[in-house]
């Protein structure tokens, strides 16, 4: 199956490059110059992820990433020459999947891909067959449902809308509550790379995810165990 992947940098030379890189992989691509441009070619034609610089014209890549995640699940990919935590930090809680600065290794680049690509086929594959696969993977938890086949969670019926890594990550708390995991633990199970010790992608992430689930449920159900990790109240 081929995957799409939409190129979103106002410096031609690096879209380009990228783009080779990535066609060389067998991945279909386009490339836009802004953000307006992005978000009319993502319309046109939705990609299965988005490569998305922050420096642009017009609109910048965090307005673009909010108004995609207003009702997309799309894995982003945010490439910037800033460096610095907080940009960071910023670009994760807008709502993209992961972070890389300029320069970049392509190889670390096509390695970001294909993990953020994987996770989000994993959690978006549909049951080919019958019903008690669903069954046992469908998790409650008051009125909190979780169903991975479908990736879908819902309070009360109504949908929650996750990312494909925040739903990976509450999909993994909820599966054994009472149990603290470490955000070493979270990051190895949900994005299935090597965690760095100055990595603060996952307390982002959880974050995100806290606040939606407060949201809608009215309380904390994420809990923080200090020096320890994160688990879900069983």
């Amino acid at each position: 199956m081929e995957r799409r992947i939409l190129i979103v940098d106002d410096e031609r030379e690096i879209a380009d490059l990228i783009a080779i890189y990535l066609k060389n992989e067998g991945y279909v691509t386009e490339i836009a110059s802004d953000g307006e441009e992005a978000l009319a070619a993502y319309k046109r034609l939705p990609a299965d992820l988005v490569i998305l610089d922050i420096m642009m014209p017009k609109l910048d890549g965090l307005e673009v990433c909010r108004r995609l995640r207003s009702d997309q699940h799309v894995p982003i990919l945010m490439l910037s020459a800033k460096t610095q935590d907080m940009d960071k930090i910023m670009g994760l809680m807008t709502g993209a999947d992961d972070y890389m600065a300029k320069p970049f290794n392509p190889l670390e680049l096509l390695a970001r891909i294909r993990s953020l690509l994987r996770r989000s086929y994993q959690y978006n594959t549909k049951p080919t067959e019958g019903g008690d696969e669903r069954e046992q993977k469908e998790l409650r938890l008051g009125p909190l449902r979780i169903d991975k086949l479908s990736h879908s969670a819902d309070v009360n019926g109504k949908p929650l809308h996750l990312t494909s890594t925040e739903f990976g990550i509450l999909y993994l708390l909820a599966s054994q509550p009472g149990r603290v995991y470490s955000a070493e633990e979270i990051f190895q199970q949900v994005w299935k790379e090597k965690y760095f010790e100055s990595n603060n992608t996952v307390m982002v992430h959880i974050s995100k995810l806290r606040d939606k689930l407060e949201r809608e449920l009215g309380e904390k159900l994420i809990v923080t165990v200090w020096g320890v990790g994160y688990k879900i109240e069983g």
